[in-house]
């Protein structure tokens, strides 16, 4: 689980990942390979040679009559050597071996010169790192021999490691380039789905592996299918809308030619709300799916949905916040959030006597949010009253009246077309329903 946390959310970054393990692990093993190999059996026969000097040293100051005698016949060695050579009378060795765990040739120093050297042995590979400073147990005292390292072990073997790098760097960003270039289609079609969900229009050309063209030719035709049914079901809906508002304009005409009466009054009335209902099923069923999303300036549009609803002498405060620095504009039909709006507020001001119409525009997203002092929507009853058709009269306010139950519907979708939200809860300013409507910019 832990792992899985840190592995990359994006397709490009997996794939990414997958490509450059292997290339860093083969890598790694080479370049170990390469050091305990070439480097080491390098390091072992030039070390070897240093040990047989060292051994016939031991030899000269053993066979040497005094301690006087061996210092003076190892001076006569040391230029010659190339060795800086002391003999110290009546001592011991110090440590056996001081070296760090990543001098990877140090090891092999260590190794070989033990092996032939059968003699007491301290090595320090640690106070200069220029030189190897050895001392063996003799007969007179302690020998110390101090070599140049460079005698001993081929000059940066580390080189090895930076040279792997660079190789691992170098192939790795060519994959990238290459798989950057094989991802790019993949995006471009899971952008096309993602404006096609928000009702946008976003061109798009298959491109890339078969795979990949497959699944965006399929896209393309499942959006053509979509886009077909759609435009059939609106000229069908336009059709019914022209066949029942006939006879509705019929049946009006002929009861304002009929004298006034209380049963006329009630036909009237009758005539009024089946044109009502015929109007919002048929704005249910149509929607907005023909127009365009454009940039737009939501307070502004908040301010003039408001504006016609005060004309009709409705109380509505309006309030905007910006959270952004970017200019105050969201991409958004203006025509389907208008009509979202409207009915919100119908609902508003049905069930409540003061409303508030507040808009908040963040980074990624917008939000209206319409707040009435009402009764309010109980909470295990939110989610049928985004139902269609659904009418929660009982619930709230049986005075006030009541449509046919889709202008909460109504405003769900067009959130829903957009790719936002609509929540429903309860107003904390005002006690009654909060409908929050949450569209991306």
């Amino acid at each position: 689980m832990i792992f899985k946390r840190y592995l990359p959310k994006s397709l490009f970054g997996r794939t990414l990942l997958i490509l450059a393990a292997p290339v860093v692990l083969v890598q790694a093993i080479v370049a170990v390979g390469v050091i305990q190999r070439h480097y080491s059996g390098v390091t072992q026969q030039m070390t070897s040679a240093i040990a047989n000097e060292i051994n016939y040293m031991v030899a000269v100051v053993e066979e040497a009559p005094d301690a006087v005698a061996a210092q003076e016949a190892l001076a006569r060695l040391a230029g010659p050597l190339d060795i800086r050579l002391t003999l110290a009378p009546g001592a011991a060795v110090g440590p056996e071996v001081l070296r760090v765990f990543y001098d990877v040739t140090g090891g092999a120093v260590e190794e070989t010169l033990k092996a032939h050297v059968r003699r007491p042995l301290a090595l320090d590979l640690v106070s200069d790192s220029r030189v190897i400073a050895a001392q063996v147990q003799t007969d007179k005292g302690v020998l110390r021999a101090t070599v140049d390292r460079r005698r001993l072990t081929t000059a940066n073997p580390h080189q090895i490691f930076v040279w792997m790098a660079a190789s691992t760097v170098l192939l790795v960003s060519i994959a990238a380039v290459f798989l950057r270039n094989q991802v790019r289609p993949i995006r471009q079609l899971a952008a096309a789905a993602d404006g096609f969900g928000k009702g946008r229009s976003v061109a798009f050309h298959p491109s890339g592996a078969d795979e990949v063209r497959r699944a965006g030719a399929a896209f393309l035709a499942m959006r053509a299918r979509i886009e077909r049914q759609i435009e059939s079901r609106t000229q069908m809906l336009s059709g019914v809308s022209h066949d029942l508002r006939s006879p509705l304009t019929r049946m009006k005409l002929a009861l304002a030619m009929m004298e006034d009466a209380p049963e006329v009054a009630e036909l009237q009335r009758d005539v009024a709300e089946m044109e009502t209902m015929l109007e919002g099923f048929l704005a249910f069923a149509r929607g907005e799916a023909g127009e365009e999303a454009a940039p737009l300036d939501p307070v502004a549009l908040a301010e003039d949905v408001a504006a016609s609803a005060r004309r009709r002498g409705a109380r509505i405060a309006v309030s905007g916040v910006i959270e952004t620095p970017e200019a105050p504009l969201a991409t958004l039909r203006a025509g389907a959030v208008r009509r979202a709006l409207q009915n919100l507020l119908d609902n508003a001001l049905t069930y409540g006597d003061e409303t508030r119409l507040s808009v908040r525009l963040g980074a990624r997203m917008v939000e209206f949010t319409v707040e009435d002092d009402g009764p309010g929507i109980p909470p295990e009853a939110r989610e049928a009253a985004l139902r269609p058709f659904t009418r929660l009269d009982a619930a709230r306010n049986q005075d006030r009246g009541g449509g046919v139950g889709l202008g909460l519907s109504i405003a769900a979708e067009v959130a829903r077309s957009h790719g936002g939200a609509l929540a429903l809860g309860e107003s904390a300013a005002l006690g009654g329903l909060s409908a929050r409507l949450r569209l991306p910019r």
